[in-house]
């Protein structure tokens, strides 16, 4: 005799088990903890076997009767219901393991980490996946499809920020790339949108190109009276003209003052190839006044509170301010354009050589970390003369206009 929804609840619970029969092998298990479980039984391939089908009253009599009717259908068609179920949490467990948001996990914290990648690019990537979550960060990277990846890069951009949207569809690129490596998707939706974005405008950084102001620039970071450690960033990034995130991030085991020579890793550059940076005589002295405040160990530049941390990106760029340098006069990354225009403006030195000081397009990772390949002799050379070059600019000397005619082609 089949079951009936209202005399379900007053079934009580005894010492033992106990069950209730509804029909085709559908009952229910009463325990003596009071719970009720739906429960099916059913034989395949000659042995008899049950499915759980839920607990009462989570699971209603018609609602079991459904799951009953549905592992029916199954075994009809020749499978096993059981195996079936197990397949499908199997299947789900994977699925889980492999969604967008798992997968760029993975990518940023293993592989990201493994190539020695500067903590600042993991955090980005880490805020790249951030803005990707909502959207697709649940769903198995295999099913993302470049219009869902399309709507929270359309989002930034209607914000006005085309560059980030840009950067995000990039990111989401490498981890579709890594997807694929790993056998987790079959192709990388995300290069489909490269043309569906609108190209944000060429970003300039602020920066002095005209010497006499240069110079002006340069008295006014010898009399800064702020923290001694950024008046030492500010003395020597124009001699050297890094990427500021390289110089924030500089260590003292990358620098042999005998030799003149900073070796970066390549982990912290931008194009992932280890560079090396000639130091003039000027840089040397200034870097032994470093290390008398620093200790020379760890960082060259360390945070105020903690020397366990880089100085903070915006030091370099507060310090100008304060100095009365506005951010359309001068910027941190701005030195770089001043050195790039000047030293061309210059005549002296091959645009080879200065393209490599700049690390544009540089072949250090393969000529070695000392840098002794082509163009090195002529960059030492280059970077005396650059930095004798400032202190006369510091020094108010008569700026004499750069002819071309004049080469150092040595």
């Amino acid at each position: 005799m089949s079951l009936k929804a209202a005399e379900i609840s007053a079934f009580r619970a005894s010492d033992t088990p106990y069950k209730k029969a509804d029909a085709k092998g559908l009952y229910l298990e009463i325990f003596p903890n009071g719970s009720k479980l739906w429960r099916w039984k059913y034989r395949f391939a000659g042995k008899e076997k049950r499915l759980a089908l839920g607990a009462w009253p989570d699971v209603t009599l018609a609602k079991a009767r459904q799951l009953c009717e549905a592992a029916r259908a199954t075994l009809a068609d020749g499978a096993d219901p059981g195996l079936e179920r197990k397949r499908a949490k199997a299947t789900a467990r994977i699925s889980a393991a492999n969604t967008f948001a798992s997968v760029a996990a993975e990518y940023i914290d293993g592989k990201m980490v493994g190539e020695g990648r500067a903590e600042t690019t993991l955090a980005k990537a880490r805020w790249f996946l951030d803005l990707l979550r909502p959207a697709v960060g649940d769903l198995p990277i295999s099913d993302v499809d470049p219009q869902m990846l399309l709507a929270p890069l359309k989002r930034l951009e209607a914000r006005g920020n085309k560059e980030t949207a840009k950067k995000v569809r990039s990111f989401a690129s490498r981890v579709f790339r890594y997807g694929v490596a790993t056998g987790r998707c079959k192709a990388d939706p995300a290069a489909l949108l490269q043309g569906a974005l609108v190209a944000p405008k060429a970003r300039h950084y602020a920066a002095i190109l005209e010497p006499g102001k240069l110079g002006e620039l340069l008295r006014a970071v010898d009399a800064y009276n702020g923290n001694p450690i950024t008046r030492l960033a500010l003395q020597i990034t124009p001699h050297v003209f890094v990427r500021p995130g390289e110089l924030r991030h500089a260590e003292w085991s990358e620098f042999d003052l005998d030799a003149a020579v900073w070796r970066i890793p390549a982990g912290k550059m931008k194009a992932r190839r280890a560079h090396s940076v000639p130091l003039s005589p000027q840089v040397v002295a200034l870097l032994g006044e470093l290390r008398a405040m620093t200790g020379g160990g760890g960082y060259l530049f360390p945070a105020l509170y903690s020397p366990r941390r880089p100085m903070s990106e915006n030091t370099i760029n507060v310090a100008l301010r304060r100095m009365g340098f506005g951010k359309d006069e001068a910027t941190a990354h701005g030195f770089r354009a001043t050195a790039s225009t000047l030293l061309n403006e210059s005549g002296k030195w091959q645009p080879d050589a200065i393209e490599r000081a700049l690390a544009h397009g540089d072949s250090d990772a393969v000529r070695g970390t000392y840098s002794r390949g082509q163009y090195w002799e002529e960059r030492v050379r280059m970077a005396a003369w650059w930095s004798d070059y400032l202190d006369r600019l510091r020094e108010g000397g008569a700026v004499i206009p750069f002819g071309r005619a004049e080469s150092n082609k040595k």
